[in-house]
């Protein structure tokens, strides 16, 4: 289990790896890179059509880095995760930093969804996510890609894919072609926020 400063989970990154803890509890976290890498695919991102409807119904708020904290808390809060205090505590000061972002979902004035992640160059590592309401995290996930391709991201990391991942088109590719890739990402000069 590593323990790293928030300058080398960065360079971590870029290198094509990323962080996951064992569990909640446990100290320091393992600096994985897998063999193959699911990415979402920003310009062929499939909405499903009840989805579609839910956001353009707009029930919900979208908001961006107004509660970070509390994203990545609810995050770390189911009873399997990978999210523990020391994760926490790095991605608060890259959020502080400008580098890690959140995107949040309210309904009537309480937050019932978000995603957090990080941002460098022009890609995008989705970290976490976390639903308190039907929905929500999804309606996150739609207004993230909409919001990344707005400014001109053109990689979207996800890690691993995932049933819940696969309606909105999920790939999976090998390491060679991932790094490729980052690096083309890396390159660009994109600003998150605002």
């Amino acid at each position: 289990m590593a323990l790293l400063s928030a300058d080398s989970l960065l360079m971590a990154y870029r290198s094509g790896a990323f962080v996951m803890a064992e569990s909640r509890y446990d100290k320091g976290f393992a600096i994985i890179k897998p063999e193959r890498r699911a990415i979402l695919p920003l310009k062929k991102f499939h909405v499903p059509r009840r989805l579609r409807a839910t956001v353009n119904a707009k029930k919900f708020t979208v908001k961006f880095n107004t509660v970070f904290n509390a994203v990545i808390h609810n995050c770390a809060t189911r009873q399997e995760t990978w999210i523990n205090d020391d994760i926490i505590g790095l991605f608060n000061q890259l959020h502080q930093r400008g580098d890690a972002h959140s995107i949040e979902i309210w309904y009537q004035g309480q937050l019932a969804g978000g995603i957090y992640g990080l941002a460098l160059g022009g890609a995008f590592f989705g970290e976490s996510m976390f639903s308190a309401k039907t929905d929500a995290s999804k309606v996150a996930l739609v207004h993230l890609v909409e919001h990344l391709n707005a400014r001109g991201f053109i990689l979207f990391d996800v890690q691993f894919t995932n049933p819940h991942l696969q309606q909105f088109g999920v790939q999976e590719i090998g390491h060679f072609h991932f790094m490729s890739f980052l690096q083309k990402a890396l390159s660009l000069e994109c600003q998150f926020y605002p």
